[in-house]
């Protein structure tokens, strides 16, 4: 565990495009947290935190809770694939971008409002399945503390 002063967290980040959270222990340490493209769940990555920290590389990106939240949902659409609910979702807001898309537009700002939304509750859904799973660094709240 790292020590973390005059670091505000739960910080939010992009991190070679994958989302990443570093989030508060309870000794006042920091955990990094990076999701899974194999099962949108996550995996500890204390190892990163330096790098992220001190932005080496140039690919690291920080974000807020609610731009976090559209990120994780939008990397967990894209890489994973499966039934349910969740991908009832992922797959509407795939249908939105390709009705813009074939019709040559940017999606309205309607469209872009009912895709954070969607996002949004996905996050949630997928997030609660990970906890009632027993995933350690699974956070409902995330997206309900910061709603866009």
């Amino acid at each position: 565990m790292t020590e973390t002063p005059g670091i505000a967290l739960p910080a939010y980040y992009l991190y070679h495009q994958a989302p990443v959270k570093i989030v508060e222990t309870s000794d006042g340490g920091a955990q990094v947290w990076r999701v899974s493209i194999d099962s949108g769940g996550w995996h500890e990555k204390n190892d990163i935190f330096v790098e992220i920290m001190l932005a080496v590389g140039g690919d690291i990106f920080r974000r807020s809770a609610a731009d976090f939240v559209q990120e994780v949902e939008a990397f967990r659409a894209h890489y994973l694939v499966g039934e349910g609910p969740v991908f009832a979702l992922y797959e509407t807001v795939q249908a939105l971008r390709d009705a813009a898309k074939a019709q040559g537009r940017p999606l309205s700002p309607k469209e872009q409002a009912l895709i954070r939304g969607i996002r949004q509750r996905t996050f949630v859904m997928f997030e609660e399945q990970l906890r009632a799973a027993g995933d350690p660094g699974a956070d409902p709240e995330v997206a309900a503390d910061h709603a866009t």
